[in-house]
């Protein structure tokens, strides 16, 4: 089993893409995380975010197995993150590195749960389910503004959102795998949802499709 979960920014994707993988016991990956291992290693290097060249090379040798790293959490490698992500060149390979990770999952009799912008539309279009998390840019602003600054209004707020906005804009924009839901993809809107309430929606959808696909069989 593959679950493809997308979404843009502090949607709450990630935790539910975690919980998920722990509850039906699946490998996980943050796909995000492979554009912040490339910016962080073109930040050490010293190479501008602009540097195709530099961000290709350092592509293919990112290490999948330490993107738990508690500095590609920093907003300036997420910024970076979300800069390079445009270039299709880059994209190609950590696509193929992607999809080669979920092969591996399932050729070990696990599946594995992967999340990003363009999971359901580029990197597995077969998953067995997917499902495209979102909330409004307000409460996802909120959301992030309490998880780093442990308050939801004021000036930092309001840049926290002027910057989800942005972002939001570059990644449905691009031409190399633009942020949308899939079309068969389950929209699970989290506005109103706290962390529980969005993980009992997702395995009901998850659970939903498995049944379906085994009747099918």
């Amino acid at each position: 089993m593959i679950i493809a979960v997308d979404g843009p920014a502090a949607s709450g994707k990630g935790t539910l893409a975690r919980r998920l993988a722990a509850h039906y016991r699946l490998a996980y990956l943050d796909t995000g995380r492979t554009y912040r291992a490339v910016a962080a290693a073109m930040q050490t290097e010293g190479a501008a975010f602009d540097d195709r060249e530099a961000a290709v090379r350092l592509a293919k040798g990112v290490d999948f197995t330490t993107l738990d790293d508690p500095r590609l959490g920093a907003p300036e490698v997420g910024e970076g993150a979300s800069r390079i992500a445009v270039m299709p060149e880059l994209r190609e390979v950590l696509v193929a590195r992607q999809q080669a990770f979920a092969r591996e999952a399932e050729g070990r009799g696990r599946g594995a749960v992967l999340d990003g912008r363009d999971i359901g539309t580029v990197v597995c279009p077969c998953a067995t389910v997917k499902l495209f998390v979102t909330a409004s840019v307000e409460e996802r602003a909120r959301r992030r503004a309490l998880e780093v600054f442990g308050e939801a209004e004021g000036p930092r707020y309001e840049q926290l959102l002027k910057g989800l906005e942005k972002r939001d804009a570059r990644d449905s924009g691009r031409l190399a795998g633009p942020m949308h839901p899939a079309a068969d993809a389950h929209v699970l809107d989290t506005t109103r949802l706290d962390a529980e309430g969005a993980f009992e929606a997702a395995c009901a959808i998850v659970d939903g499709a498995r049944g379906r696909r085994l009747t099918a069989r």
